[in-house]
């Protein structure tokens, strides 16, 4: 009898596939074989440090980034769509990796909730790219930077500074600056865009919701408060500024109340 490949073993293939489409190939592959009980929940591999990237983009350090072109200009456009589509890539691997490097330590639901996030991301990286398309670009074809990532390395070692950083401050920005964004597309006349954005929004609004609800579980497993662990970890792994102006609705609808962002956030105007 032949015994499932584990479930852990199957996310790092996917981490390690480089080629865009076939990571979202994968992706979508793993989300339904572990829905399908296809694979044993087990962790017999460790998850590689960095994952497989493509030729292209090539990476540069956030500093050394061109700046995109103003306003609605073609130039300006693609390299917005470009970053997007950037951004939505590297988060299947940060959902990826956020299931298979803490799973073997959380509940099956965390392994269940993030899988579904990486084939969201995975979707929404195929109508970003789609997008680049239309517009005669493609991904690749602009440089990109791996701040993303450095963000999930330094987190490594800990599934509450994980949670804290990446679902509850960088996605979270997302869900400040993506309504400026979808008005700026239809500004520009652009309602295909804006309704794909749209869509993104929706998503990473539950995207948030579930790593907040992870963390408060965990919080309330280790005997801590919520608001005071997460300013901690904030303090200690996150080098940027939380700086308004916040989406306070969409925050809420996340699970992110003003109590908790309000305590690292700086004033409205601070430099």
């Amino acid at each position: 009898m032949n015994e499932r490949p584990s479930v852990a073993a199957a996310i790092r293939a996917a981490l390690e596939t480089a080629e865009p489409y076939a990571k979202v190939m994968a992706v979508r592959a793993l989300a339904r074989d572990w829905r399908g009980g296809r694979l044993a929940h087990r962790f017999d591999c460790p998850m590689p440090d960095r994952p497989a990237r493509p030729a292209e983009p090539v990476l540069l350090p956030p500093g050394r980034m061109p700046k995109r072109g103003r306003g609605n200009s073609e130039r300006g456009r693609i390299a917005l769509w470009h970053a997007l589509a950037h951004i939505e890539f590297v988060a299947i691997d940060l959902a990826l990796d956020m299931a298979g490097r803490f799973g073997d330590r959380m509940p099956p639901e965390f392994i269940s909730d993030f899988l579904g996030v990486a084939a969201d991301e995975a979707m929404h990286f195929v109508l970003l790219d789609r997008r680049l398309r239309q517009l005669g670009s493609r991904y690749g074809a602009l440089p990109a930077h791996d701040g993303l990532w450095e963000s999930a390395h330094a987190t490594r070692h800990d599934v509450a500074a994980r949670l804290a950083i990446v679902p509850m401050v960088l996605e979270a920005r997302g869900l400040d600056v993506t309504p400026f964004t979808i008005v700026r597309a239809r500004e520009a006349g652009d309602e295909t865009g804006a309704r794909i954005l749209e869509r993104i929004l929706d998503d990473e609004i539950r995207h948030v919701r579930i790593g907040s609800n992870h963390f408060a579980a965990l919080c309330e497993a280790r005997s801590e408060s919520p608001v005071n662990l997460w300013k901690s970890l904030v303090q200690s792994h996150f080098r940027g500024a939380i700086k308004p102006p916040f989406n306070d609705s969409a925050r809420r609808s996340a699970g992110l109340s003003l109590e908790m962002y309000g305590v690292v956030a700086m004033p409205a105007g601070g430099g």
